[in-house]
């Protein structure tokens, strides 16, 4: 009985897709824009130079279109199957998280483990694709392709964790779409979604190494592409240990404290 509750949940997110296709085509669609995009701006910013930021054009394109296809990891719409956390407590159903045979911190962990491989299905479909056709550069070697999959592991680890904290901060704030919108882009920003850290000044990087987002696609993009030594792999993978535990047992606290403020509004 309890597998077939995980089940379950964890296939919530991912049945909702599944069961609509034109949400397949467009985000197969999308999918491909983008990467057609990024690749061509990066391959254009490149073409009056080798080497910029310690960076040769193949790195470039190789890290943008790779952070493209990472996204697909966790941007299943939740919104659509009326099952964000964000909309649970505005209409006061999140009541019905506590009533379930999972507790809710189950239920919303198996629910994100579905979510990411259903994303991951897309992501590692995307990467045959681009490495068939030359838009990205195989692994330098079995060693780094391994650190890299163990890198990429923890990054997801923290990057569910983070998500947890930007969703349970609904439990204090009710309605905070705005607040929600911010993060979810400072997190896109200083995780180097949108750009490698490394074109940004000094400052800004040195801030990036006290938060948990680098830790979550920077990190292990760094190693694949090489801009991180195997050498120096050894302690980024600590560091990012470390945000794992320490942001599962604060998120672990913040479960407990979330119960005592479930309440009903809307309807």
């Amino acid at each position: 009985m309890a597998a077939l509750h995980a089940w379950r949940a964890a296939r919530v997110t991912p049945l909702g897709e599944l069961l609509a296709p034109p949400r397949i085509t467009a985000a197969l669609l999308r999918l491909t824009v983008q990467v057609v995009l990024v690749a061509s701006l990066w391959r254009g910013l490149y073409s009056q130079t080798g080497t910029t930021a310690g960076l040769t054009r193949d790195q470039a394109v190789t890290y943008a279109v790779m952070a493209v296809l990472a996204s697909r990891l966790r941007e299943l719409d939740q919104r659509s199957g009326r099952d964000a956390v964000l909309q649970h407590m505005h209409f006061g159903t999140i009541i019905y998280w506590y009533l379930r045979p999972l507790p809710p911190q189950r239920y919303y962990a198996l629910r994100a483990f579905g979510e990411q491989m259903y994303g991951l299905a897309w992501a590692l479909t995307g990467y045959v694709v681009c490495l068939a056709t030359g838009v990205v550069e195989p692994p330098k070697s079995p060693s780094v392709a391994g650190v890299f999959a163990l890198s990429m592991l923890l990054g997801q680890l923290v990057l569910y964790y983070v998500m947890l904290l930007i969703d349970q901060l609904c439990f204090w704030t009710l309605r905070n779409g705005a607040a929600m919108l911010i993060l979810i882009f400072a997190q896109n920003l200083l995780s180097g979604v949108y750009a490698p850290l490394w074109f940004f000044p000094d400052w800004f990087i040195t801030m990036s190494r006290f938060l948990p987002f680098q830790a979550t696609l920077s990190v292990p993009l760094s190693i694949y592409v090489g801009r991180v030594p195997l050498s120096d792999a050894g302690a980024q993978l600590a560091l990012q240990t470390v945000w794992v535990a320490s942001l599962a047992l604060f998120t672990r606290f913040l479960w407990r404290r979330a119960a005592r403020r479930v309440v009903a509004q809307g309807g």
